[in-house]
């Protein structure tokens, strides 16, 4: 479990890197745009090339960014029914998702991806926009983006394994809100007798 441990470290460490990192093109892609609809209103002058661009750098935010957002125990989840789940039912039911949803998922995307990344790098494939950019840098933040998550799937999987059998801590658990606060989370669930929410 020590050598798993260490691996889950790593992955974490590189797609922690890369997302903290990769926050700053949603700023690019914001500056850019706005310098478009600028040029467009004021000089009655665009670009495919400016918007393709900004195209390019919020995908390739929200791909690389996916991974450290799963770190980051960020992703959507239905929050009402998930807290009326004990802590430990909630760890089996990550764990046993990560396997049969996640990681297929992950690893078709990737894998599909693949000639189709790699047919775009051969054949030089050029945006249809006139003055548009190639498409291949683009294309292969879907294979690198998939390729992260698939990381850190393994990542989680080996963590809440560890976390059911006691070997670690869930440092994702909520430790810092006041008592009342958390106490209103637990109960958000029940229902007292009267119809009106536990407390």
């Amino acid at each position: 479990m020590s050598v798993l441990l260490a691996l889950s470290r790593a992955i974490d460490r590189v797609n922690e890197f890369i997302g903290r990192n990769v926050a700053w093109l949603i700023l690019a892609s914001v500056l850019i745009s706005a310098g478009n609809a600028i040029f467009r209103k004021a000089f009655d002058m665009s670009s495919n090339a400016w918007l393709e661009v900004q195209w390019y750098l919020y995908g390739t935010a929200f791909l690389l960014a996916a991974a450290y957002t799963l770190k980051r125990n960020e992703h959507v989840r239905i929050d009402f029914i998930s807290n009326m789940l004990t802590k430990r039912t909630r760890d089996w039911i990550d764990l046993i998702c990560h396997v049969i949803f996640l990681m297929p998922f992950a690893v078709l995307i990737f894998y599909l991806s693949l000639p189709w990344v790699y047919k775009s790098i051969n054949s030089g494939e050029i945006s249809a926009n006139a003055g548009g950019l190639i498409l291949w840098p683009a294309k292969i933040m879907v294979t690198i983006g998939f390729g992260l998550l698939i990381l850190q799937t393994i990542s989680e999987i080996i963590k809440r394994y560890a976390i059911i059998i006691g070997a670690i801590p869930d440092e994702t658990e909520i430790h810092d809100l006041p008592p009342e606060v958390e106490e209103m989370i637990a109960g958000a669930g029940r229902v007292d007798g009267k119809g009106g929410a536990g407390k």
